[in-house]
Order: C-alpha cells, then structure tokens, then sequence
C-alpha cells in the first residue's frame, strides 16, 4: 500500500518516512541548491533514512526519550537530516539559526535556558565559526556539541524505533519574536500532521506536484511547508538558502523555471523584491507557466505588489490565478486559512478613516484614503475563527475589526515552560457565548462572508489621539516617498513622551545615499546625493535636480506621513542599510526597534 492511505494511517512523522524509503528508496526528495543556481546536493528517502538512523543512534546513546536538543546550522541538507534525526531520537528538536558574526548569541542563551538542554547538532564549518563567540559565552561552551557530519553512517545499525504516540512533542519552534521575546511553541505530532495534511488539501497536492522554497527552514514556513510538507505529500522539492534569494531575488523564479515548480512562495517583501529587481536581459527563457500554488503569508498582503508582480512576469507564463493569500503562525503549527487553489483572489476596499476605529466601510470613489485589503481565504474546514474585542473579550459585531480567535486540532500544546502566558494565549473564552477555548492570535482582523482579512498586530497598533494607525501603512508611504529609501527597511512606533503617544519613524537608506551624507558631513556638511524633483536618485542626466541634505528628506517624509495619515511625526530618523532588527523570516521587529530607539543605540545620518 503507497500514497496518501500509508500517509494518513501513520501516526509520526518518522512512520512516514519510513514508509517513503521502503516503498522509494531511490526516489529523490530534496535537492539543494549551493550557490542559488546550478550547484546541486540532492538526498533520496533512502539517503535520508539512512544519515537520519545514524544521527539518532547517536543521540539515543546520550539522551533519553524527549530530551531537548538544538540544531544549529544554515539552510541545507545537514538540517533536514539533524531534524530527522532527533524524530528518529525520540527527542525533541529546536530549530534555531547560526548567528552572523560578531553578532550576540543571546537569543540562542535564552533558547537554552529555556528549553533546559545541553545538546546541540551542527556542522563541522559552523562550529568552527562559532569558537571565538563561544569563548565569551560560557554557557553555550559547556554544550556537549555534535557535528553531524562526521557521524559514521554505520551508526544506524544500532538505532532502535522510538515508542513515540501522537500526543508526543515532535519540536518546538521558537518564535521569530516580531512582537516580543521568542517563546518555544509545543507542536506535537498531531497538530504537525493534521496540519500538513490540511495544507496537502488546501493546495491539492499530489506526487505530481514540485516545489521551489528558499524560506529558512528554522522558520514554520519554510520548515513544514518547504521541508516536511513535500515528504508528507510525496513529491520532490528544490531549496535554496535565504541568503541566496536576498543576495538575488531572480534565482528564486529562475529555480521555478528550471524546476517546473508547480508551488512556491513566501510573504509578501518576496514578490516585492523581484518586481524591484526585475532585470529582462536576465531573465531569457523564463517560464513560469507551471507555477500553480504561489503562496503568500507571514505577513500583511499588498494588493499593490500583487497586481504589479503579476504584470511584470505575465509575459514569462505566470498566471494572477496562482496567488494563494493565506494566513498562519507557529501557535496554529502554521496554516490558519486559506482559499481554493487557481481561485480569484478576494480584495475588500474600505474606508481608512473608519478603520482607524476598527469599523468597516465600503470606499466609494471620493474615499480619500481607501485601503484595499486582501483576504486570506477561509477557515480550514474542522477548524474555528472568532473575531473577538480584545479588551472586553466578547465577540465583536459584523463590520468590526477584532482579534482573531481560532480554535482546533492544527492549535499547539502551549509554550514551553510557560504555564501562565500558556493559560492567557491558548485558553481564552469568548465572555458573550461561553466558547472556547480558542488560541489568542494576537492578530487584527475580521470576517466577511467567511473570508478571512487580516489587518496587523495588536501589540505593533499605534494609537495617537484616539485613533488607531497601522504601522505597516505608515512605512508604506514612507517607502513610497523616494527610492533612495529601502525597501522593507523601515519601522513605525510610538513613544510615550509626558503622558502623550508620539510618532517616531526610523528608515534605512540606500548604501550610495548613506555614504555620500557620512562623507559629506564629516567634510563640508552638504550632502552629495540629489534627487528630482518627484523624490528619485538623479541619474546624472542633463537635467539638474537640486541637492537634497537629510534634513530636506526628513521633511520630504514627515509631509508625505501628514498628508496621508494626518499624523505629526516626533522623530524621523535615516539609518545605515541593515541596521534594523529583524527576525529570520524578515520582518521588522518594531519592538526592539522602539528599544534600540530609547536607548540611543542607533547609528543615523546628523539632521
């Protein structure tokens, strides 16, 4: 017996695999790509088996039935097979990420902490790129480290299958901590296979489907929807690391070419990015005419990037039917909703001034500030969504913007080692009506003819005089405003200055205009970058365009934000490219930001 009977009568992840490199051995699942392009290691089920036996027989020799072990390795194959490998352990895996050097390893410090564990899979290379951080931090020196890659192979002969149920933890997937500090979310097995088994369905997948992923594989999306759900749904999929696709964002779609990829995705900056860089003299024989499934979450969804991504890459075969908005988190395992495969994508055009008060009203024609929002799709089918008011706890009217409350198989066990936060996130009853439990998303949002609209994060909302901003709209305009600003690079918050909310906005310039104003103001205090007259890099044309100095930016900013949103900035301040703190599937932590901010750590251009 094969396929989706054998899939859905396992109970593990490991059985599935097991199943897989029975039945296929030779079959190749994972192909990665080095160098982004043409560089290839390839793993078959039986490959895979075999390295993940070996990994586990060694972790079985040193720790016991779900101990806490951390993987700490870039994208690749060595941490598909350290991820399988503590499956086949037993134990419990923590993805987790190398930090970039000369950069803090704290997060990895409170991970341990938290988790209570003192192993840790890696590389031999990425060890040896940690030993002069691992001098002064103690703590993670102590580690007992394994480097997988010189793991004899012939280990395997003495693992043995783990008693594992599916009430098991099969990982915890620490949180990319956009709002706050990471906590570890408790995925058991059955909300990691009810999960993927509603993604399968969501995206019909089959054995004829390809996959093209370059998502980190220690975030949820990259690893089970990149990694495990390819496995879980028998087809094969080619990955690259994040960095690659940052460095190039075409060799995401040029994979796809190659590949025939039928799904592929990420959030929203993604499509951005290639519209931004799109270059036609590299892009010769581009098809994407089999992409079928481009997902799109993890953050708001821009109806603006999808009509221009569409309109750019229409002439290389790519089809607006393939959008597939969807809307997930670590706490729900990943999938929340999501539409019907190749179906129009839903958009709602609201009034701007009504959702500043959390209502929903239809713009007419003379809205002056109408926000189109997109839907996420639906509910999973054996799943429930509440919109609920996030104070009184009660369910919010239709025409209101709430909380999102959901509530089903796919919602986790809770966070590790935090019973109280645990209660107040994953137990929470609606007031009005007695139901529940439901998960507490933390996330804006609400209903409309089952479609799911999501609008931002309750903890990111500014509030100034009575009214609610999104910040992902301020940083809109203010990208908007010229290009000598980076895409995705700009943070909006406010700051509480003697009992009044004020706005401050912090943006990362392009590399040429911070390094023309450093220069220039350490010299003779004008700045050698120009712009025309609509805000744009002067190309060195005939035309001359007067000087712009930082300051006149700044005002340039703060007029856009005014007129736009009827705001007063506080503060506005440019900053060197990658300052801003993200989180490692790219979006802006605005609440270290607001920290980085306070405590005047920032390096910006002098006014």
């Amino acid at each position: 017996m094969s396929g989706l009977k054998n899939k859905l009568k396992a109970a593990t992840l490991v059985e599935i695999l097991q199943i897989r490199a029975m039945e296929q051995p030779d079959q190749i699942i994972y192909n990665f790509l080095v160098d982004g392009e043409t560089e290839e290691i390839s793993l078959t089920y039986g490959q895979l088996e075999q390295q993940a036996k070996a990994i586990a027989a060694k972790l079985q020799s040193i720790i016991s039935p779900q101990d806490r072990v951390l993987l700490l390795f870039p994208a690749g194959i060595d941490y598909i097979t350290a991820f399988f490998g503590c499956l086949y352990a037993g134990a419990i895996a923590i993805p987790a990420y190398p930090p970039r050097p000369n950069r803090s390893l704290s997060r990895i410090d409170n991970i341990l902490q938290n988790a209570q564990t003192n192993i840790a899979l890696t590389s031999s290379d990425t060890l040896r790129g940690l030993e002069r951080q691992l001098e002064s931090t103690p703590e993670l020196q102590s580690l007992c480290w394994i480097t997988t890659d010189t793991i004899d192979q012939d280990a395997g002969l003495n693992w043995y299958k783990p008693n594992l149920s599916h009430d098991d933890i099969a990982f915890l997937q620490y949180t990319s901590g956009s709002t706050a500090e990471p906590k570890g979310v408790k995925i058991a097995y059955r909300n990691l296979l009810h999960n993927l088994e509603a993604i399968h369905c969501c995206f019909r997948h089959s054995p004829q489907s390809k996959g093209v992923i370059w998502l980190p594989p220690y975030h949820d999306m990259g690893l089970i929807g990149g990694v495990l759900q390819p496995l879980f749904g028998d087809f094969p999929v080619t990955l690259m690391s994040p960095l690659m696709f940052l460095q190039n964002p075409l060799r995401w779609l040029k994979a796809i070419s190659r590949y025939q990829a039928t799904t592929s995705g990420g959030p929203n900056f993604a499509y951005d990015l290639c519209v931004r860089k799109f270059k036609a003299e590299q892009l010769r024989g581009l098809d994407l005419s089999h992409w079928q499934v481009a997902f799109n979450g993890a953050e708001p969804i821009n109806h603006e990037t999808l009509t221009r991504f569409a309109e750019t890459f229409a002439p290389y075969g790519f089809d607006y039917s393939a959008f597939y908005p969807c809307y997930g988190m670590a706490e729900a395992t990943l999938i929340i909703s999501g539409g019907s495969r190749n179906a129009a994508v839903v958009t709602k055009t609201v009034q701007g001034k009504a959702l500043e008060q959390n209502k929903i009203a239809i713009a007419d024609a003379n809205e002056p500030h109408p926000h189109t929002l997109v839907s996420c799709g639906k509910s999973l089918r054996d799943q429930k969504i509440a919109i609920a008011n996030p104070e009184s706890l009660t369910s919010c009217k239709p025409g209101e913007v709430g909380e999102i409350w959901v509530s089903g198989s796919s919602i986790a066990q809770g966070y590790w080692r935090q019973p109280e936060i645990t209660e107040a996130t994953f137990n929470a009853y609606l007031k009005d009506t007695g139901d529940g439990p439901f998960l507490r998303t933390g996330d804006l949002g609400f209903l409309d003819e089952g479609e799911v609209f999501f609008t931002g994060r309750l903890k990111d909302m500014i509030v100034i005089k009575g009214r609610n901003h999104y910040p992902q709209d301020i940083e809109k305009t203010v990208e908007e405003t010229t290009s000598w600003i980076r895409p995705s690079c700009v943070a909006s918050f406010s700051i509480n200055i003697q009992g009044e909310e004020k706005l401050v906005v912090l943006a990362e310039v392009e590399r040429r205009y911070w390094s023309s104003n450093r220069f220039s103001s350490k010299s003779s205090g004008k700045s050698a970058a120009t712009l025309t007259s609509r805000g744009e890099p002067d190309d060195g044309s005939p035309v001359s365009s007067e000087i712009i100095q930082v300051k006149e930016l700044t005002q340039l900013i703060r007029r856009e934000i005014s007129k736009n949103h009827d705001l007063q900035v506080h503060t506005t301040l440019l900053l060197k490219p990658g300052s801003l703190p993200k989180t490692s599937s790219g979006k802006i932590q605005r609440h270290a930001c607001r920290t980085e901010f306070l405590a005047d750590t920032l390096d910006g251009l002098p006014v």
